[in-house]
This record gives structure tokens, C-alpha cells and sequence, in this order.
């Protein structure tokens, strides 16, 4: 699996103005509604936050994998983006969050899923990678960032 293959650039968003986790998770879900990747943002929105509500999903290194199940898509869609200002989302380290991947998918497909969330999480144990998605100011460049690290 190429993440690029499912993340397209106009699903991608730098910078992301917004004061909190929930406005951060509200931009990815309408981007998504926007580029015609969910068939219903409300519903869309509800699996994320809901989720999101029963365990943080920022996991380190500035990284949140915000996600959620729904039958609003049928296979797995993502979005991704930066913060303008880093943003506290209760990270297991601590740390705020600069670099936000939104994932959902429908309800009986997980193999896509968790193999996705674990490939951005991989990603993200590499310096220079961190360093790519730092250093990136534009959708362009992120989207680059992650085709280039992600290359096998």
C-alpha cells in the first residue's frame, strides 16, 4: 500500500487554521466532503469525534491519526494537513501536534485501515521524515514529503 496512491493533493491542507483538535478533525471531514471522498459529512464527522472521545490519537512525534469507521465512503479515504500553530491533542507523549492524518473507512473493512495507520506510524520513526513534514509550507511539499519516504 501507497499512501499517496490513497491520498491525493487536494486532499491536503497546510496550513490548517484552527484553534483546537475538534476545528483541526471538522477541516480534514470537509475536505473530504469537498473532494467528494464521503457521501455524508455530518455522519462522517460523528464516527471521528467519537472515536477521538474514547482515546486521544495523537501518538507522538507530533503526530495525530485522527479516524474513524462509517459507511460514508466505500474503502478507505484520507486527508491530511498541517496546523498553523501546533495543537494539544492529549498526545501520549505530551507533545502538541503539528502533522494531522485524517482516515476513515467503512465498517467492515479494517485490513486497509490498520495497514495505514501503521505505515504513517512507521514514517514517523524516521528523523528526516519528521524533518520532511516539518519543513513542508505547502500541500505540495507535504504530499512530496511523504511520497519520497514512503518510496520502498
Amino acid at each position: 500500500m501507497q499512501l499517496t496512491e490513497i491520498l491525493p493533493l487536494s486532499r491536503i491542507r497546510v496550513p490548517i487554521d484552527a484553534g483546537d483538535k475538534t476545528e483541526v478533525i471538522t477541516q480534514l471531514v470537509d475536505l473530504l466532503a469537498e473532494t467528494g471522498g464521503i457521501t455524508d459529512r455530518n455522519a462522517a464527522l460523528e464516527a471521528v469525534l467519537k472515536r477521538e472521545s474514547e482515546r486521544t490519537t495523537g501518538i507522538g512525534y507530533g503526530l495525530a491519526i485522527p479516524h474513524g469507521k462509517s459507511n460514508v465512503c466505500k474503502s478507505l479515504v484520507m486527508a491530511a494537513g498541517k496546523p498553523a500553530e501546533p495543537i494539544d491533542f492529549q498526545s501520549i507523549d505530551g507533545r502538541p501536534v503539528t502533522f494531522v492524518v485524517l482516515l476513515i473507512s467503512p465498517p467492515d473493512q479494517t485490513g486497509q485501515h490498520i495497514q495505514a495507520l501503521a505505515k504513517i506510524s512507521r514514517l514517523m520513526n524516521f528523523e528526516d521524515f519528521r524533518s520532511a513534514v516539518g519543513a513542508a509550507s505547502t500541500p505540495e511539499a507535504l504530499y512530496d514529503a511523504i511520497r519520497q519516504h514512503e518510496a520502498p
